[in-house]
């Protein structure tokens, strides 16, 4: 049975696990963040970017940021929100912190706070930029910056999964008057993306508004999740 909290002395995707940090070039970008000016608040408080790339990966999860918990704890995707992103994949919590088959890469590697902060991640006297929730949005840039330096790396990659607003409009490029329910329900590009909306339990309203999520789209994803992994389709 696993246990339902992941502690930091067995999580293998701490970001800097000797079993994640297989290459120089993964380190040295890991590096290049660490000193990047952007995430000097960040560095200078001895925070490190929460992120797991391995060489061997085959899917990658791109989700927005870390929140407050992730941070502090150094464990991604450890909460309901990950509970039921599990759920979806149709995999256990040993499956989804094997670094070497799923990677985790959000649209930012820091917490960039709250709308209720006096600052913003992007500098002092910044005004907060309000996100959908109580937390503020990825930095604008830092997957820009990121991303596909560190996707170069991971060459066995088959599936990505843009999990919520911010990463579906990055790498499908979601115009001003397009919807994410739209584009989760109708996705027929690129066979490397899977597109979802956030598994928060917030979202539970919509969900019970789109039936075809759980109906059809759930059941393509565990599909997909297994055949990449190599694992039994009876789920």
């Amino acid at each position: 049975m696993i246990s339902n909290v992941i502690s930091k002395e067995n999580f293998q995707l701490h970001p800097f696990a000797a079993d994640q940090q297989e290459t120089p070039e993964i380190q040295h970008i890991i590096n290049d963040i660490i000193a990047d000016p952007m995430n000097q608040d960040f560095t200078s408080r001895n925070i490190q970017p929460l992120v797991s790339i391995h060489q061997q990966a085959r899917i990658v999860l791109i989700g927005q940021a870390p929140g407050r918990a992730a941070q502090d704890s150094m464990i991604p995707w450890n909460d309901r929100s990950g509970d039921r992103l599990r759920q979806w994949m149709g995999i256990d919590k040993n499956t989804f912190y094997q670094s070497d088959r799923i990677a985790i890469m959000n649209m930012d590697f820091y917490y960039p706070g709250s709308k209720g902060d006096r600052r913003c991640a992007d500098g002092a006297g910044k005004k907060p930029r309000k996100g959908p929730s109580s937390d503020l949005p990825p930095r604008s840039g830092f997957a820009e910056k990121w991303h596909p330096l560190l996707l170069e790396q991971m060459p066995n990659v088959k599936l990505i999964l843009l999990i919520g607003f911010y990463a579906v409009r990055k790498y499908l490029g979601l115009r001003p008057k397009d919807r994410l329910t739209d584009v989760v329900k109708d996705y027929q590009g690129n066979p490397l993306y899977f597109p979802l909306v956030h598994p928060s339990p917030r979202n539970q309203i919509w969900m019970t508004k789109n039936p075809w999520f759980a109906g059809e789209t759930l059941p393509l994803l565990k599909r997909r999740v297994r055949q990449t992994l190599d694992l039994p389709l009876t789920v």
